[in-house]
Parts: structure tokens; sequence; C-alpha cells
């Protein structure tokens, strides 16, 4: 199964130079947050977008990630306030998991 994960382009360059993503979501750490946000399908990325991002004019980029190459677990939760379940990495990311990094536009 792939997930997908919202970034900006500079910290997803930045993972690529140490190895793994450390992001959590815009502005929170994995430490900070102790779980990668992630969504299952485009239409959840395009919401996340329309609700956290619309502020932010720096390059996003959209990582396809294959879960069966995470080394940690992943678990579908429904976020406060929501009803869909959204994936959550328990772990970092390492770069070799990402399938696929494509730029993000509204």
């Amino acid at each position: 199964m792939t997930i997908l994960h919202l970034a900006l382009a500079t910290d997803w360059a930045a993972a690529a130079d140490t190895g793994e993503y450390r992001v959590s979501t815009l502005g929170r750490t994995l430490e900070e947050e102790g779980f990668i946000h992630a969504c299952a399908d485009p239409d959840q990325l395009r919401g996340v977008a329309d609700r956290f991002y619309t502020a932010v004019t720096a390059p996003l980029v959209v990582l396809t990630i294959d879960d069966k190459l995470l080394t940690c677990p992943v678990l579908f939760e429904v976020p406060p306030g929501l009803e869909e379940e959204f994936p959550h990495i328990y772990g970092p990311l390492p770069v070799e998991a990402v399938v696929s990094v494509t730029p993000f536009s509204r």
C-alpha cells in the first residue's frame, strides 16, 4: 500500500541528505508530535493542503511512501474533530521508503 505526505521541498531536501525524514507536519517535528501525519489518498491530501497549507508560499512536494519499506508502525487513526481515518507513521521515514516525489500544485 502507498500513503502520501505533503512536505516542504526544503524539508525533503534536508532528509535526502541525512537519510531520514523527521517532520510530522507543517512546523512540527516527529519528536514534537509523536508521529508523521500522512494521507491515504489524493482526496485526503488535498483536504490537508486546503486546511493547513493555504498560507504556505514555499514549494511543496508530495511524498509517495511504500508502507512495506517502513521500519516502524503505521496506524490508521481518526484525528480529533474529524470522522475519517488518516495514516500516522510512528517513527522516522527512511528516504528509501519514498518511491516518488512530485511537486504539489493547487
